[in-house]
């Protein structure tokens, strides 16, 4: 049957998230239960509690860097069992028809996937994400959290960890590859680790001289201070693969001439951002290529939390109250924040 559940919602775009009760659906047989023990906070989360892409209906209960611990399965459910440590991303549906599905690619789901928050679930009704104190979700979007793996440090793993290692498995990155970073805040900081820990040899390229000695910290072997022409220019030519994080619009025609022949610079900035224009012969003249890149399935998303339990390579964390949640949204826009926000869910 269905049960009540504590959370934090937002109502309308300029009221702070306040506490909520919010309803959670009967298990089907094929769903789980999960006591929700930390939530990420992501960029995402800001922007649609405050209706900044202009289609949020509310009340909105966000967060979808879920890590939580099974405490009912429906009775279809063999993947996961009571006293599991598990975690919930930014899915929790798809068609699992279509040719993206197939390929174990349900964020591009053709029918179209259903977002942890914001969507419609199968019940009909809105989905909320984890400001919660438990979640239902369909069993095949649950995924094991890794043992060793630390499950507050985890959490931001499920969006910001899988949108930075999705492109670099896509394009193969090992100890051949040659990676540059383009800043280093959530998603940034976490491509330079993951790459790193592939073994490539990783460029971080910041517009800020404070990161200089960080990047060198999170991994990076070499640094550009990107406002520096004759720094862009030891740069230029040497990089297979450009991981761009930037989430304002920006230049991009320093970061092209800094990649080799078929070199790729691949966008993972937030959605509904515009780049300047590019001149195409920058592109032609060594046939590179701009891409853009969205989290990842199931079935990637898992593999990236065993390569995390495997290298020990997790997300730099800063824990904080439930109530503590709007002063924390303040500081994102700011970004103020070294370099993701958990949520410790015992606090609601």
């Amino acid at each position: 049957m269905s049960h009540a559940t504590r959370s934090y919602a937002a109502f309308d775009p300029d009221s702070p998230l306040a506490p909520m009760e919010l309803t959670r659906r009967s298990l089907n047989p094929d769903d789980v239960l999960i006591d929700i023990r930390f939530c990420g906070v992501c960029h995402s989360d800001l922007h649609t509690a405050k209706n900044h892409w202009g289609r949020t209906q509310y009340p909105l209960v966000p967060g979808h860097e879920i890590v939580g611990v099974v405490s009912e399965v429906g009775n279809a459910v063999t993947r996961h069992a009571i006293g599991d440590w598990v975690a919930v991303g930014c899915l929790v549906d798809a068609c699992g028809t279509c040719s993206a599905c197939t390929d174990h690619e349900e964020q591009y789901c053709e029918v179209g996937s259903i977002g942890t928050y914001g969507g419609i679930g199968r019940d009909g009704e809105p989905t909320q994400g984890g400001y919660s104190k438990s979640i239902v979700v369909k069993d095949s979007f649950v995924l094991s959290v890794p043992q060793g793996l630390d499950p507050a440090a985890a959490a931001p793993l499920l969006c910001a960890g899988i949108t930075s290692y999705s492109p670099l498995n896509y394009h193969n990155v090992g100890p051949d590859s040659r990676v540059g970073v383009i800043g280093l805040g959530g998603l940034g900081h976490m491509a330079v680790k993951f790459a790193a820990a592939m073994g490539a040899t990783v460029t971080v390229f910041t517009t800020s001289e404070s990161k200089r000695e960080e990047a060198f910290r999170l991994g990076a072997h070499h640094v550009v201070l990107s406002t520096d022409r004759a720094e862009i220019k030891t740069a230029y030519r040497s990089l297979d693969l450009i991981v761009d994080t930037v989430p304002v619009p920006h230049e991009l025609r320093d970061y092209l001439v800094c990649l080799k022949r078929n070199g790729h610079l691949v966008l993972t900035g937030p959605i509904g951002l515009q780049e300047p224009p590019v001149n195409n012969g920058l592109l032609m003249m060594g046939r590179k290529s701009i891409s853009g890149s969205a989290i990842g399935g199931i079935e990637e998303t898992q593999q990236m939390l065993n390569f995390c339990a495997e290298t020990q390579v997790t997300c730099d964390i800063e824990m904080i109250a439930m109530a503590d949640i709007n002063e924390a949204y303040e500081r994102l826009e700011r970004n103020d924040v070294h370099y993701r926000f958990v949520i410790d869910m015992s606090t609601l």
